[in-house]
């Protein structure tokens, strides 16, 4: 019988959201799951606006950040994950380039320099809503009314029906900051950098919600990992799970949608199935 996790996060709530199947591989078969070149993007972005936010207020400017990018930029070149991309000089300038337009993307956002940033990137363990919690929060902002949680995305924004859900994220980062420091924040909010900004107040009934389905999410966990069943949730997804061949359900599923003529030439899944571009 698998045991449960000591901790859980926001993206281990969101594979198990997504797929149990997926999860059991990831969590409990603790299966590698390389980051793809979006995930790698994200990575160097963040790293280069945490090196900014460290900067004194009057140094967070475009030449500054310019400057960390190439300092940072090793880094990357250097990551294991992203050499097995396999990226010729054109598509390394072009993943360079989608990583500055994404970083200059904030000054359409906020000045840098005109924020007081209180942390970056801290790692934050605490109790939310009942369930043992681990994350990452990008930035933690004094305002004038207090604390504000924000979170950087390099993706596409969500569409508006799913803008609620979205935030759950920073409502839970915005929870557990208060079970650590003791100090609930005003405001949490996310950066979709280039496409704006989705924000929400700390309020009773927006932890309330985001808590309780992150709890949900827990127990269904405990409850897979004490019957030692994790049902596969098929379906488009499947074309980008690096499990996709060992998983008789998803392999089926993508199969089935590539001779419908309804699977993306880009899924990873015709690789990791052999089937054709």
């Amino acid at each position: 019988m698998p045991a449960l996790p000591r901790s859980f996060s926001v993206s281990a709530a969101g594979t198990w959201r997504q797929c149990p199947r997926r999860w059991r591989f990831r969590y409990v078969e603790k299966r590698a799951d390389p980051p793809g070149e979006p995930a790698l993007l994200g990575t160097f972005v963040h790293r280069v606006l945490e090196l900014l936010c460290a900067e004194p207020a009057d140094g967070r400017d475009l030449d500054r950040a310019r400057r960390l990018a190439a300092e940072a930029w090793p880094e990357t070149a250097e990551d294991p994950d992203y050499v097995a991309l396999g990226h010729d000089a054109e598509a390394q300038r072009n993943f360079k380039w989608r990583g500055w337009t994404a970083i200059q993307a904030l000054w359409q956002i906020e000045d840098p320099a005109d924020v007081e940033v209180r942390a970056t990137e801290a790692r934050v363990e605490a109790t939310v809503g009942g369930v043992p919690f681990f994350g990452v929060v990008d930035r933690l902002d004094v305002e004038a009314d207090g604390l504000a949680v924000t979170d950087y995305k390099t993706g596409k924004a969500p569409r508006p029906g799913d803008v609620p859900k979205s935030l759950d994220q920073v409502l839970l980062y915005a929870a557990a900051v208060e079970d650590h420091l003791g100090e609930r924040p005003a405001r949490a909010r996310l950066y979709y950098l280039g496409s704006g900004v989705h924000q929400t107040d700390v309020t009773d009934s927006g932890l309330d919600g985001a808590v309780e389905r992150f709890a949900e999410s827990w127990a269904g966990v405990g409850r897979a990992c004490a019957a030692d069943d994790f049902p596969p949730d098929v379906g488009p997804l499947c074309g980008w799970c690096p499990y996709v061949a060992d998983c008789p359900e998803g392999g089926d599923e993508v199969r089935s949608r590539a001779a419908r003529g309804r699977l993306r030439d880009d899924a990873p899944a015709r690789v990791l199935l052999g089937l054709p571009a």
